[in-house]
This record gives structure tokens, sequence and C-alpha cells, in this order.
């Protein structure tokens, strides 16, 4: 039964099929689910966030502010770069029911190419890492979020570098950047590569191109109207909320409210700690730890972090888990995350719990957290070709 499981597990081709399957799960449920109202009445479809990046596109071309509410369209503010309300514009000519499905589809297949584009790994540990993580991707897709797609590409970024292909790395990069500003912490994996001017040169290169996206559709007066609208809804964004991040942590169990940028700050710290070993630095392990650490931190230290946000966080915690050496602890670390954080916001888990402890007390995030710090630890102590991946079965 064992071998059969692996056997199943190791085969590309199932994987690949429950993935597509998911994403148009996904898709189809939120097209036929039941319409939304707000309190004037105007009726909203279930796919918000899609409709958001697709009609910022409109109004992109149609020079309006792409950072106010257009209540009679959606019930959120874009928050994202003027550049993906560019790229979407390959979206807004489909009609809703196959442009969400290729959206979804999109942040399904980037995910499956990072992880199986990755060295090292056998399929086994390739499929069971996609396993672990679906449940999460399809809360992101049931959302029709972008994070499947920012995990995908800061994954695939390793594959790509480890194979010295630095520049489709850094679009990899760059791109996920310009979705969500957090992905420029990604650029620290590129200090343990050779040739750091030519990959400078490169970054220069993508951010010009994709920062230059939008002028195909604006013109520069209108351009710059947009990213000082974009800077001011970051400015007051900021404030807004503590989210499922170490501020929220804090705040709920504690009741400290520090300084948001200190403890971002003092994140940033202890993410650099690692970095003092730097004997480590040609070891593929220790690569890939760091991009575990870097799709955890970049959720954790969010104070915007939501529950779709999660898949970011989970694609790290089960790449470290399942090249970590399976002791009683880091067993009980993993349990913990896949309860607490992928089960918690599913029909599965109570609603009392959620409603009343998971929301109120940020359990999302806390095994999240710690699991973190465990990969911090790890690199710290980690000595060469020790950290090998054990069977989990």
């Amino acid at each position: 039964m064992t071998n059969r499981f692996q056997k199943i597990i190791s085969n590309k081709r199932v994987i690949v099929i429950i993935y597509i399957l998911f994403a148009l799960a996904a898709s189809i449920q939120s097209l036929i689910l039941t319409k939304t109202y707000n309190e004037g009445d105007v009726v909203y479809n279930s796919y918000n966030n899609y409709t958001i990046f697709e009609k910022s596109f409109e109004h992109l071309k149609n020079y309006q502010d792409l950072y106010i509410l257009y209540p009679k369209e959606h019930w959120d503010l874009y928050k994202y770069t003027p550049t993906f309300s560019a790229f979407f514009g390959i979206f807004n000519i489909l009609p809703d029911w196959l442009g969400l499905s290729l959206w979804n589809l999109l942040n399904a297949t980037i995910l499956l190419l990072g992880i199986y584009y990755l060295p090292k790994l056998n399929s086994y540990h390739k499929g069971l890492v996609l396993l672990i993580i679906l449940i999460e991707l399809m809360t992101s897709m049931q959302n029709s979020q972008s994070n499947g797609l920012i995990a995908g590409l800061i994954v695939l970024s390793l594959g790509l570098l480890e194979r010295n292909q630095f520049f489709w790395a850094i679009l990899c990069i760059v791109f996920s950047m310009f979705i969500k500003l957090f992905g420029i912490v990604a650029f620290a994996i590129f200090l343990f590569y050779p040739n750091k001017w030519k990959s400078a040169l490169y970054a220069v290169f993508w951010v010009i191109v994709l920062l230059a996206l939008p002028l195909f559709f604006v013109n520069l007066e209108q351009y710059l109207k947009l990213y000082i609208s974009y800077l001011n809804l970051l400015t007051n964004d900021h404030d807004a909320s503590y989210g499922y991040s170490v501020m929220g942590w804090l705040h709920s169990w504690f009741s400290i409210e520090l300084n948001k940028n200190m403890v971002v700050a003092m994140g940033i710290v202890v993410f650099l700690l690692p970095f003092c070993r730097l004997k480590m630095f040609n070891e593929f392990m220790f690569k890939y730890l760091l991009l575990t650490s870097i799709l955890i931190w970049i959720v954790i230290f969010n104070h915007k972090a939501e529950s779709p946000t999660f898949i970011i966080a989970m694609t790290g915690i089960a790449l470290w888990f399942i090249q970590s050496n399976k002791n009683t602890l880091n067993i009980i670390l993993f349990i913990s995350t896949f309860i607490l954080t992928s089960l918690s916001p599913t029909d599965i888990f109570p609603r009392y719990l959620r409603e009343e402890f998971v929301h109120p007390y940020a359990l999302k995030a806390v095994p999240c957290i710690f699991v973190w710090i465990k990969v911090i630890y790890d690199m710290i102590i980690m000595r060469k070709e020790t950290y090998q991946a054990q069977p989990l079965m």
C-alpha cells in the first residue's frame, strides 16, 4: 500500500491533473456562487478580486485613478502596481468565465513549475509538497488571488539560479515585486550566486521594462499621477490593520502595539542572522532553507496578511518539512501548522473554534512564526551535508 501511494505521488502527470482540476473547480465555484450585495443593493459577483484586477486595466487605459473605490463594479480597493494592471489587459479582453479560469490555472501552473524545477528533490518529495499546499492554494484560488503566482515565481527563481539562468530568475523576482512589494525580499537569494554585477544589471533592465509597461496605455503625466496615488494608498493602508502576522500575534496575545516598521526591522535583523555563515553560501541546502525563510517571512511580517496569502508561507513550510529531520519538534511544528494554518479556514474545522480563537488570536499565523524561527535556527547551526531529507514513510 505504501509503495503504491509513493508511486502515485511520484507521478507528475497525476499531480498536474489534480492541480488543473482544482483550479477549474475553484473557478466554477466562484462563477456559480450566489451573488452578494452591499447596502445600496449593488450586485457583486463572487470573484471580486479577479474583477478588481480585470477592471483596473479599464481604469488604466481610461486615464482613471486606479486607487479609489468603484462601488458600482466591485467592493474593495485595487492595491497593486500600475504594471500589474497593464498585465491584466490580457484577461480584460476575455469573458469572465474564461479569464477567471485561465487566471487560476496560471497561479496553479507557475507553482507546479516552480516546485518541479527545484533540483535535488526527488519526484516523491515534490509531489508531497504539492499535496501539502493544495488546500492553501485552493483557498487562494477561491478568492481569485495572486498568491499562488507569487509563491511559484519565488520558488522558480531558485531553480533557475541553480541552472545559471540568471536573466529569467531575476524576471521572476522583479515580477513578483511588481505584484506585491514584499517580493523584494527574495532578492536576498542572489547574494549566494556569482556574477552579482551582471545580476544587478539584469534587475535594472527588468525593473525598467516593467515600470515602462503602463506607458503603452497612458502618458507620462497620468503615469506619475498613478504612482503618487499608489504611494498615498500604501501610506494610508499601513495603519489599517495587523492581519495574520507577527504584529497581529503580539497585539492579540500580549496587547503589545509596537510600531509596525520597528517589528519589520527586527524581522529583517533576525532574517539576516544566518548570513554570517559565509562558508555555507555554496551549499544548496543552505540556499534552499533561505528560500523557505523568504517565503514565510514575506507573509508573517506583512501586516495585511489574510487567509489566502498563506499559500506563500505554507509553500515554504512544506519545503522545509520535507527536507528536515523528522524529530519530535519538527513533526509537532508541522502538524500544528497544517491544522491551524491550512485546515482552520475550511469546513473541516469547527466554526466555533475558528470564530472564537483562530481569528481573534491570529492562530493561522502563530505556527508559521515558530516554524520560521526554527528555519533560522537550522540555518545558523547547519553543517555541510548534514541536513538531508528523511523518508516520511
